[in-house]
């Protein structure tokens, strides 16, 4: 029989957002760092022919550059995660903000491909996963019933950026180099600070949630398993959604990169290349808002939203080739209108599935394995691009591949459990302090799990640990707490 212990262990609450008020200032605050850093993100693509003409690289070679930085934005992630978890968005944002600028300032004195690997890849992509997920998890912590719509409004900020930002950027090259445009957008992604500074703290910490145990090495080792929310990497519907992500990932920025390059290829000029990327900011804003507003009226299942728009996503890019028969420049700006409408309709329901399938408890450790699984995609798709262009002389090849990983990423959604069900499934069950199991909460659903009973669910207050724990505490027996709790 295991002794009473006299320490109590604080089990968190995840209270529900209050659909409105301060929340509304958090989305603002969204959109705009979604601007700031989305709206260089989306405009690689004109530094993409500078750097390609100025260093006399292949493509494969300079496709590094913006695969290190969006593959940093997802392996870094979980730092963000871990250090919200511990001192709250607020200071982590601001933080992100700072590596942004500085990455991008030291990467317009670039001398080598190295060097820019270094700035524009891995410092400025950790200074945008510190701003992205944080940003993301506030704001869907601040509301519940309209979450998928007030994600979606935050998240228009990338196609409003997309519109303005590649024709600027080009204007940019043509006045001061990219040295010199690297430097000035280095100064416009300080902003990020104050986007970070309006964040308003949510409670306590995590840290203030987790008594420290009298092992300095155990108490180390149980905040990393907690923070980072490492159980779920043995949870099956988390495993398969990461998978399917990871492949929908390795071809969703593609044309972001390589549009504007194969525009060139194909006998454009510098501002017609540019605009064919703007264009997909038009539709980018309509395919968010809309998407956002259907998945909130609740008549289709999240899960089944992200498997259309998915399916959609991936036929318009392998449709590339039929778009641009002949250098069309008229079919290139109707392929991206179509690609700009159904990449931001799946956009925002990527994120907003997520607290179905582990629940909002663990959704910002959560979200933060997510992004460095799928990062494996990101640091992969475009050098594939680049090297498919190098070996076969056109980027068709590259487009048709990219939809190609889409589509089989859908594939893969549809073998999550109780996928092809109408309605959500019952709430997963996790461990309660006494080794059995315990009702989650109602925002969870792809969990392969029966329903819990209603006798043994226990309230979620401060419990002791004065029954046995036959089960969980198992895992860590010198452990005042349970990995399960």
């Amino acid at each position: 029989m295991t002794k009473a212990n006299p320490q109590p262990v604080a089990q968190r609450v995840e209270p529900q957002g209050p659909d409105g008020g301060y929340g509304w200032v958090m989305v603002g605050a969204m959109f705009f760092s979604y601007m700031l850093v989305f709206g260089v993100i989306r405009s690689l693509g004109v530094f993409f022919v500078a750097f390609v003409e100025y260093f006399e690289e292949s493509a494969q070679a300079i496709s590094w550059i913006s695969s290190i930085g969006l593959a940093a934005v997802q392996f870094f992630s979980p730092l963000g995660t871990a250090l919200c978890n511990a001192y709250g968005a607020r200071p982590v944002v601001m933080a992100g903000g700072c590596l942004t600028g500085l990455g991008l300032i030291l990467a317009s004195q670039a001398k080598c491909l190295i060097h820019l690997y270094l700035t524009m890849g891995v410092i400025t992509g950790m200074g945008w996963a510190l701003v992205f997920t944080p940003m993301m998890a506030t704001v869907m912590r601040c509301f519940t019933h309209r979450r998928s719509l007030a994600v979606s409004l935050g998240s228009t900020g990338s196609g409003i950026a997309c519109f303005i930002s590649t024709p600027l950027f080009q204007l940019l090259l043509d006045t001061y180099s990219w040295r010199g445009s690297l430097l000035i957008l280095g100064g416009l992604s300080l902003n990020l600070v104050a986007c970070g500074a309006l964040i308003r703290p949510q409670g306590g910490s995590k840290t203030k949630t987790i008594q420290e145990s009298k092992s300095s090495c155990s108490a180390f080792l149980w905040k990393v398993y907690s923070y980072l929310e490492l159980s779920l990497l043995f949870e099956r519907p988390f495993v398969t959604y990461c998978v399917a992500v990871t492949l929908l990932n390795t071809g969703y920025f593609i044309p972001y990169i390589h549009l504007v390059a194969h525009a060139r290829q194909v006998g454009l000029s510098e501002y017609q290349a540019a605009f064919v990327i703007s264009a997909t900011g038009v539709t980018d804003i309509v395919g968010r808002v809309l998407s956002g507003w259907s998945a909130d009226l609740g008549r289709v299942r999240l899960i089944h939203w992200h498997t259309l728009w998915t399916s959609l996503t991936g036929v318009v890019i392998v449709m590339l080739p039929v778009a641009t028969l002949g250098g069309s420049y008229a079919g290139l700006v109707v392929f991206s209108l179509a690609y700009g409408f159904c990449a931001a309709a799946l956009s925002p329901i990527i994120i907003t599935v997520v607290p179905q399938i582990i629940g909002m408890d663990r959704m910002v450790g959560g979200l933060g394995l997510l992004m460095i699984i799928e990062s494996i995609g990101a640091l992969l798709g475009a050098p594939l691009s680049g090297f498919l262009k190098d070996y076969t002389g056109s980027y068709l090849t590259s487009f048709v591949l990219a939809g190609s990983f889409l589509l089989l990423g859908a594939l893969v959604i549809t073998t999550l459990p109780h996928f092809f069900s109408r309605t959500d499934p019952p709430p997963p069950r996790k461990c309660s302090t006494d080794g059995k199991k315990e009702a989650e909460s109602a925002e969870s659903g792809l969990m392969d799990n029966p329903a819990p009973n209603p006798d043994k669910l226990y309230p979620l207050e401060t419990i002791s640990y004065s029954e046995t724990l036959p089960s969980c505490a198992e895992t860590l027996p010198d452990q005042n707490h349970s990995l399960c709790s």
